[in-house]
């Protein structure tokens, strides 16, 4: 068994031949450059990429697989230099009915095999939606229906950052996720937690007790890769043992998840689309204290506050930690040309941030920012909360 760092949600913003795929991405982001960066920056072993159902894509995947750098497995999956698994995914928008009857959007992440796989899937799903080459297109699908068409092609659904305001399934969708997966909610085995929520703040749930938890970046841009992971115990890297990782079978398993304290997330508490204020009352309130306003955008912390039903947040047994994680893009004044130097000089953000040792760090850039990344690491931080599409801020102690 080995351990494995794998972050399972980064968008493809342009194909190789700059076709739009998600309009909010960076145009770098491409099915080549991502296996890149995982591989020679991040120290990411498996990637999912989620928007892989995309005919420009499939068509930059075959080619990929022309050049002789990266090859399909068995067991599912796309190995890039012997040091990467890339998962083919597709995150699609569901149709759902929402609270008090009124239409709710929800995101999900589905992940598949084979590359024949995700063409029989891309296929299908294109008579649900308007334009199957645009990432993340709302269908007409609801979950309960969709997670039937991705177990026809081999596949697994995860739910997708499923506190957040905007297209999710707590966020705007509804209390408890069994009231739309019904009787197939035993199919749904892991959720994805979102950058503004945590294991702690999850486990207030008791419909997720008996769910894995992952924490991915949702990455738009190739320096986000890995803002948000995990660490499994698996045989070897391929969709196979990802899965059973995930299902926590024979021995397989997610050993720790490492994210953004929630508070650095951008729709972590209420805010005032009025007065662009954080609302940070100790209640959730839908009017904002400070003008009076009701146009809030509600935040992930208040939004479990009000669907909680455990009086306590207590995790079950078999529940890995959650590691606070600040990347190096997030840590103050650590400049591009700085993390380029690191990188240089250690290989990987994993290592940074896990492994090397002061002393080192301090030889290469200096006591200031060894000091910060150590304090990272120990996480003695100060978090000022984000909302409202906002993220939070970090300052030293």
């Amino acid at each position: 068994m080995e351990e494995i760092f794998a972050d399972l949600h980064v968008h493809i913003g342009r194909s190789e031949s700059g076709k739009p795929i998600k309009i909010t991405a960076a145009k770098s982001l491409n099915f080549a450059n991502i296996a890149k960066e995982c591989a020679d920056r991040k120290g990411i072993n498996v990637v999912g990429i989620i928007d892989c159902a995309s005919p420009y894509v499939i068509e930059d995947i075959e080619n990929f697989l022309k050049t002789g750098e990266a090859y399909e497995i068995e067991d599912g999956g796309i190995i890039y230099k012997d040091k990467v698994c890339i998962l083919l995914g597709s995150e699609v928008e569901t149709s759902e009915k929402g609270r008090n009857g009124k239409s709710g959007a929800a995101h999900n992440v589905c992940f598949f095999p084979h590359l024949s796989d995700i063409k029989g899937f891309s296929s299908e799903l294109s008579h649900h939606l308007k334009n199957i080459t645009l990432s993340t297109q709302r269908s007409d699908l609801s979950g309960y229906d969709l997670i039937d068409m991705v177990e026809r092609y081999n596949g697994i659904l995860i739910p997708a950052h499923c506190f957040t305001p905007f297209k999710s399934y707590y966020g705007n969708c509804t209390d408890r996720m069994k009231d739309i997966f019904k009787e197939k909610y035993d199919k749904i085995f892991a959720i994805e937690l979102g950058l503004s929520s945590d294991t702690y703040l999850a486990d207030e749930i008791s419909e997720l007790e008996n769910k894995t938890f992952v924490t991915n970046s949702d990455a738009h841009s190739l320096p986000k890769i890995a803002r948000e992971y995990n660490k499994m115990l698996v045989e070897t890297i391929s969709f196979k043992e990802i899965v059973k990782a995930l299902k926590g079978e024979d021995g397989r398993k997610v050993i720790c998840n490492y994210g953004l304290d929630p508070k650095l997330g951008k729709y972590h508490r209420t805010f005032c689309d009025n007065c662009n204020q954080v609302i940070e009352t100790k209640e959730p309130v839908t009017v904002c204290p400070h003008c009076g306003s009701d146009k809030v955008t509600f935040g992930v912390f208040d939004r479990i506050e009000l669907i909680k039903d455990k009086k306590e947040s207590k995790s079950p047994e078999n529940r890995p930690p959650y590691n606070y994680q600040v990347p190096l893009t997030f840590i103050p004044g650590l400049g591009a040309k700085t993390i380029d130097k690191l990188l240089e000089h250690f290989g990987t953000e994993m290592t940074i941030l896990h492994k090397v040792s002061y002393d080192d760090i301090e030889a290469v850039v200096g006591e200031k920012v060894a000091k910060e990344i150590i304090a990272v690491r120990d996480g003695k931080l100060t978090i000022h909360a984000g909302g409202g599409g906002v993220y939070g801020k970090v300052s030293m102690n």
